[in-house]
């Protein structure tokens, strides 16, 4: 399986880019083919520009994308899976990450009408300073998987996986036995 990786965050020194190269290894380990994107290092726009916005919001698919967004098209187009990887900034993801989804997600490819295949599989791995007791308790972590499962992926995906890794702050026991 060809798989797309999309990391969002702005530091190598973090525990989440831990959990990436992680998870290219295991990738790697178990025989899968893997293309990265790594927003902050691509330098990925997050801003929706007015052509954008008016193309989405009135559906005119006919009218050309950026040509980033289209290098990103044609990365999931070459794959059967995505996983995501990043820390949660205020119970929700990196702005690099909802700008990719804003900007990627156009019509004519991810809805209205759908022409990408649909993948086998989408994971995501959140890295969370809190704990999940607490995330679970203000329903944070459920909102969170239901954004990006119930939402984002909806029925891209065959499979959408959401996991949540949590009390990985600086100094946090937890974070160095995961």
């Amino acid at each position: 399986m060809k798989v797309l990786v999309v990391y969002a965050h702005p530091s190598e020194d973090s525990f989440t880019s831990r959990v990436r190269d992680t998870v290219i290894e295991s990738l790697e380990k178990n025989g899968h083919e893997w293309i990265l994107s790594d927003l902050y290092k691509m330098g990925f726009k997050t801003d929706m520009s007015e052509e954008e916005y008016l193309r989405e919001a009135y559906y005119k698919k006919d009218l050309p994308l950026a040509e980033d967004v289209v290098q990103e098209q044609e990365k999931i187009k070459q794959c059967q899976g995505i996983i995501f990887v990043y820390p949660v900034f205020w119970t929700e993801a990196p702005a690099k990450l909802v700008g990719w989804f804003d900007r990627v997600w156009t019509c004519g490819f991810a809805y209205e009408p759908c022409t990408m295949t649909q993948l086998e599989i989408v994971l995501f791995f959140t890295i969370a300073g809190n704990t999940l007791e607490r995330l679970e308790s203000h329903g944070f972590a459920q909102a969170m998987e239901k954004v990006m499962c119930k939402d984002r992926i909806s029925t891209r995906s065959k499979k959408c996986e959401f996991h949540l890794l949590t009390e990985t702050s600086r100094g946090m026991e937890s974070r160095e036995r995961l």
